[in-house]
């Protein structure tokens, strides 16, 4: 997993609230568990006129003009700012997998659906919570003529932005310095490698009929 310290970007605003999990990658695209190959689907109903099928050719695909990602002004944006309840719905690791594949590196909104949620840390895709109120004025800084940067700051657990724009963000200790050191759950694990060799090697002494073929 990479690690995520601190990301400055350009904001792409998706103004909507209750976004399910099949919003964010329709169930047709969940054959395949290789974590890749879902970016090009993010948000597919909504990016695309036509109807979409695993193995198409997406890029020949027509584009929905009106739909923010489709718009050249956020494109390469690595932030995503959207409304409450994001992520709500079924439960999918393919819905954080698109997201970081398309490029996003962190979520900003006033909440979101909790498995949703601690599926992003373990995959290392931030999720920031600020209040409604920093989610409103974010929104008006994204959405006015020209493109905004922003910065996620993990370490200081800030977002900044122009006009003298700051918030702070409350996370998990544990999640926090998981995603600074780029651990997810088989990394955790790793980490004690030597332990539990040792482990092993004991228990092989101490009760070897456990171990026989």
């Amino acid at each position: 997993m990479q690690k995520f310290v601190k990301e400055t970007g350009l904001v792409a605003p998706l103004d909507r609230s209750n976004v399910d999990t099949d919003q964010i990658i329709p169930k047709q695209y969940l054959k395949s568990i290789k974590r890749t190959g879902f970016g090009i689907n993010l948000f597919d109903d909504w990016r695309y006129l036509d109807p979409g099928e695993p193995g198409m050719d997406h890029l020949a695909r027509r584009l929905n003009p009106d739909f923010v990602l489709n718009n050249k002004k956020f494109a390469g944006a690595t932030i995503l700012l959207v409304r409450d309840n994001f992520g709500c719905g079924s439960s999918r690791e393919h819905a954080p997998w698109a997201i970081l594949e398309y490029g996003f590196k962190a979520v900003i909104a006033p909440s979101f659906a909790d498995i949703f949620f601690n599926n992003s840390f373990k995959n290392g895709l931030l999720p920031v919570v600020l209040t409604e109120g920093e989610v409103d004025t974010l929104f008006g800084l994204a959405t006015a003529e020209m493109p905004v940067e922003i910065s996620v700051d993990l370490e200081t657990q800030q977002v900044s932005g122009p006009n003298g724009f700051s918030a702070s963000f409350d996370i998990d200790a544990f999640r926090r310095i998981c995603l600074l050191e780029g651990l997810d759950e088989i990394g955790l694990s790793l980490k004690e490698t030597d332990a539990i060799r040792a482990y092993e090697t004991r228990r092989a002494t101490e009760a070897p009929w456990l171990f026989r073929e």
